[in-house]
């Protein structure tokens, strides 16, 4: 794997420079982003909003080293993804920027326990070694006395824990979620989200959701705006409410067209 600086990856930093993606669609090319300049720079809860077919969750993928750009520079926690195998991509999700999707992604034979040490697990470390940690993490996340349930046997909202907590095991500088309440009730998305921001604040991380809601957007820091596959601008959430943010997109959005 390339070298990277020791104080680099652990870096709370997001930058792209003039990343393209284009889709083969039948006969024709769809262009999911068009050239996106972005960067985010130390600790934080950030936002990327959008309309639907912004590139809001390419753009995610491409974070995450789950699909690779068609040109333009990534660089997440230091490192940068240019040129990095399937399995050096595996280990910097693993190791570096932890993700949450929308729909969860535990094991349902493994309980939260063991889905919460299985990055470590597969790293090579013994489910011993790794467990403290792992149950720390879901005592801190009200999930003391849910440490031996399989998936089938808790909440969405427990589950969206569950999976947090994995994604923080191996302490990476940036945490990247994907619609992370897509699949939940209000009030459990709003504990959720709330979660998100104290996870930012409390252990010095940058994290990055992607998001269409302005209820969810309102407990960042900062939010990114992107239209037809371009950073159309960034906003400063400053204790606005959902419908004071949910104009200002708009707003920003008209005036990038």
């Amino acid at each position: 794997m390339p070298s990277i600086d020791p104080a680099a990856s652990r870096a709370c930093r997001v930058r792209v420079r003039g990343v393209h993606k284009a889709y083969r669609m039948g006969a024709r090319d769809v262009h999911a982003l068009r050239g996106v300049d972005l960067d985010i720079e130390g600790p934080g809860f950030h936002a990327i909003m959008g309309p639907s077919g912004s590139g809001k969750s390419t753009l995610l993928h491409l974070l995450a080293g789950l699909d690779a750009a068609d040109r333009g520079e990534i660089e997440v926690g230091g490192a940068s993804l240019a040129g990095l195998s399937e399995h050096e991509l595996t280990l910097h999700r693993r190791r570096r920027s932890g993700v949450v999707f929308q729909g969860f992604n535990l094991l349902p034979t493994l309980n939260a326990l063991e889905n919460v040490t299985l990055p470590a697990t597969l790293d090579g470390k013994a489910h011993a070694d790794a467990a403290p940690r792992a149950e720390e993490l879901l005592r801190e996340l009200g999930l003391g006395d849910r440490m031996d349930h399989r998936p089938d046997a808790l909440s969405g909202g427990e589950q969206q824990r569950v999976a947090i907590a994995r994604a923080l095991l191996q302490e990476p500088p940036v945490l990247l979620a994907d619609e992370p309440t897509g699949n939940l009730d209000s009030q459990t998305s709003d504990r959720l989200w709330r979660l998100l921001a104290e996870i930012a604040g409390q252990r010095n991380m940058l994290v990055l959701m992607i998001t269409h809601e302005p209820q969810a957007a309102v407990h960042c820091s900062q939010v990114h705006v992107l239209q037809d596959g371009r950073v159309a601008g960034s906003l400063s959430v400053d204790a606005m409410d959902p419908s004071q943010l949910a104009v200002r997109v708009a707003d920003t959005l008209r005036a990038s067209r």
